[in-house]
């Protein structure tokens, strides 16, 4: 339910407007149809269900193109920009009268091997959900269509952490890792991705991570009211 939830809210960001402004972030396409590529395209999906089912758009399409506005925002709550902390907005919303905040940022460089293989955006992203008692849940939406079984992982502050799927999702495999693993983002510079998509295309987005710190004190401070 939460992964729906999330790029509902994404795309609620994009329709206001928001991240454009902060030039840090753009909206996570909205879910539609099931996941075709324009070869030599990357695949573009849409995750539009709980669990392993996933969804998506006919073509892929380069990084710098925008996502398309979505009308409605998951229980009407549209989010809020409480917050510009480097390349990371933090921000809150109320979806069906549930608080959640989160920070989200997109690359600050990415490839591909073979080079140049247009894709949809990537996010890193950090939510936390009172109702759910999740704190500071990391994910990245890696805007494309993942290899079934292949190995994704995260590098941060000298330390490497498996990641699993779900369509164009990662999140951690080991929960009892992700304090770990936030607490190293707070304090480096920079985080990589590493995935490799269902057509075999490898991947690399590198994410700042200036700022981080003070978004997620910040969406820690919002989701305590």
């Amino acid at each position: 339910m939460w992964r729906v939830l999330i790029l509902a809210l994404m795309t609620g960001v994009a329709a206001c407007g928001i991240i454009d402004s902060a030039r840090a972030q753009t909206a996570q396409p909205a879910p539609k149809a099931a996941p075709k590529e324009a070869a030599p395209k990357e695949p573009a999906p849409k995750p539009a269900a709980p669990a392993a089912n996933t969804t998506g758009k006919t073509a892929a399409k380069p990084e710098s193109k925008p996502a398309a506005p979505h009308a409605a925002v998951a229980g009407g709550a549209e989010p809020t920009l409480i917050g510009q902390f480097g390349t990371w907005g933090a921000y809150s919303a109320a979806p069906n009268g549930k608080k959640v905040c989160f920070a989200l940022a997109k690359p600050s460089s990415s490839k591909t091997n073979p080079p140049n293989r247009p894709r949809d955006p990537a996010y890193a992203f950090v939510s936390t959900r009172p109702a759910e008692k999740v704190n500071n849940e990391v994910s990245v939406m890696i805007g494309y269509a993942l290899k079934p079984g292949s190995e994704s992982s995260v590098e941060v502050g000298g330390a490497a952490f498996a990641m699993y799927s779900q369509g164009d999702g990662l999140w951690i495999k080991n929960a009892a890792e992700e304090e770990r693993m936030v607490e190293a983002m707070r304090k480096s510079a920079d985080l990589v991705v590493k995935g490799i998509s269902s057509k075999g295309t490898e991947t690399t987005d590198t994410f700042s991570l200036k700022g981080l710190a003070q978004a997620l004190d910040r969406i820690s401070q919002d989701c305590r009211r």
